[in-house]
């Protein structure tokens, strides 16, 4: 897998850095359904970036932005038990870096 996922589930780690993973809890379906509609408002972010057209760039952002709270990655967290989101941190300054440090020297 090129992004680790944290054991529990809910964190990728990109270049050191835990960003928050898409709700496992999702039906197959909704999932898709939703993945799909961030993809389309990704292209759009990048047709509008290439057309210079700020009216188009904000209505894909906030499209991207409606997936990805749909898909749990932004918003209120999608577990129940009370754990801090801790979205965008330095996993070397979480409760994830032991795990993470031998996850390096394991791969």
């Amino acid at each position: 897998m090129k992004y680790p996922l944290t054991p529990d589930g809910r964190y990728l780690v990109v270049r050191g850095r835990l960003w928050r993973a898409a709700n496992p809890h999702l039906a197959p379906d909704v999932r898709e359904a939703w993945v799909r509609r961030l993809m389309a408002a990704r292209r759009a972010v990048g047709a509008a970036r290439r057309s210079q057209d700020a009216d188009a760039l904000a209505l894909a952002g906030k499209a991207v932005d409606e997936a990805k709270v749909a898909l749990g990655e932004r918003g209120p967290v999608w577990w129940s038990d009370g754990a801090p989101d801790l979205n965008r941190h330095l996993v070397k300054n979480t409760p994830y870096a032991a795990w993470f440090k031998s996850a390096e020297r394991d791969a």
